[in-house]
């Protein structure tokens, strides 16, 4: 859960509810010019616009993270006492079964994602085309290639935890 589950699911959510809202966000400002205006100011429209957006969602990401993995462990919690198991069991078998290296992987790697879902949310729409049809193809690609990238990047970091041993 802590390692493996609470940040996956966190990403996914994420790439659907913010990666798809930065792309449409700047799809539509790209559409309607704005971001040339910017341009045009003399106002760097990547300091204001893209890098806002993925400190929020590096900054968020981690803390969704760790909600995602209480409202995991209360659930098994739930699920073992309608089974008949004591609460005191459960909470004893988390303590021998999890570490702090657990935390601490899911954590990193919910900073990557967070990364992940806001660079190709703000990328995905910075590329679209003029048109109110574009604006959605661009959310629907930030949401697929997010949720991609994000199944890419955990076998990755899989890959590398085995070989750290963590």
């Amino acid at each position: 859960m802590l390692r493996e589950l609470g940040p996956l699911m966190t990403a996914i959510i994420l790439a659907g509810r913010s990666g798809s809202a930065f792309a449409a966000e700047l799809g539509t400002m790209k559409v309607r010019e704005e971001i040339d205006a910017l341009k045009t100011m003399g106002l760097d429209p990547v300091r204001f616009l893209i890098v806002t957006r993925v400190v929020a969602a590096v900054c968020m990401t981690p803390l969704l993270t760790i909600f995602a993995d209480l409202v995991g462990l209360i659930g098994g919690a739930v699920v073992m006492l309608s089974l008949g198991f004591p609460l005191i069991t459960y909470f004893h078998q988390i303590q021998y079964a999890v570490s702090y290296g657990s935390l601490v992987g899911g954590l990193v790697k919910s900073f990557a994602f967070g990364i992940l879902v806001a660079g190709i949310g703000c990328q995905r729409g910075l590329q679209t085309k003029s048109g109110a049809a574009s604006v959605g193809e661009s959310t629907t690609s930030a949401v697929v290639s997010g949720i991609i990238l994000i199944a890419l990047t955990d076998g990755v970091f899989s890959v590398v935890y085995y070989y750290l041993g963590v």
